[in-house]
């Protein structure tokens, strides 16, 4: 029973692993993007350099955007494990069961993929 609460953590740690590091990986390419635009502003006639500000723009509101979804899919992750937890708390034996029932489905399918394999 101890351990489904530690299974929603690792799983709520895992989701946010995730966030992060698509995060970073946003940052890294809009950090990018805004680097050559900035570049290219710096070698172009003035009406180009307008429309590399307008890119600069989308690239500032872009990045709003990752971070505000990403905060909602953290603050979705985190009440999702807190519901688990509050599910595991109210039906302990019917949680306990639903986890055999995936395990089990989980070892079928893996039982199914090996014998797979090796009919190929």
């Amino acid at each position: 029973m101890a351990s489904t609460p530690t299974a929603a953590r690792i799983t709520a740690q895992a989701t946010e692993h995730t966030i992060h590091d698509g995060e970073r990986t946003a940052h890294r390419v809009l950090d990018a993007l805004a680097d050559t635009v900035g570049a290219a502003r710096d070698e172009i006639a003035p009406p180009a350099a307008r429309l590399a500000e307008q890119a600069e723009a989308l690239v500032r509101r872009s990045a709003e955007a990752v971070r505000e979804g990403s905060q909602q899919l953290r603050e979705k992750a985190v009440r999702a494990s807190d519901l688990s937890v509050a599910y595991i708390r109210d039906e302990p034996v019917k949680s306990v069961l639903i986890a055999a029932a995936a395990g089990a489905a989980l070892m079928a399918l893996a039982t199914l993929a090996g014998r797979a394999r090796r009919a190929d």
